[in-house]
């Protein structure tokens, strides 16, 4: 099987290049069990996601751009 490397600078395209591979070497089903076994943590994202508190969509946009100021001005 031939395989073409790519070089990736951009790390979000990299995440979901890999996850594409994995998907398509295992399966979806097979791919998220291997995920979930690889993952360091130990969080449950329903439970975390009910508890998190109701913000207005102009709300999350206003915490998007301070957190790229931030980075930014790192």
């Amino acid at each position: 099987m031939a395989q073409m490397r790519m070089n990736y600078s951009n790390p979000v395209e990299l995440r979901i290049a890999g996850y594409e591979a994995l998907e398509k070497a295992l399966g979806t089903e097979n791919a998220a069990l291997f995920m979930k076994q690889n993952c360091p943590c130990s969080v449950d994202y329903t439970k975390e996601k009910y508890e998190q508190p109701d913000i207005s969509v102009d709300e999350l946009y206003a915490m998007i751009e301070e957190y790229e100021k931030t980075k930014a001005a790192s």
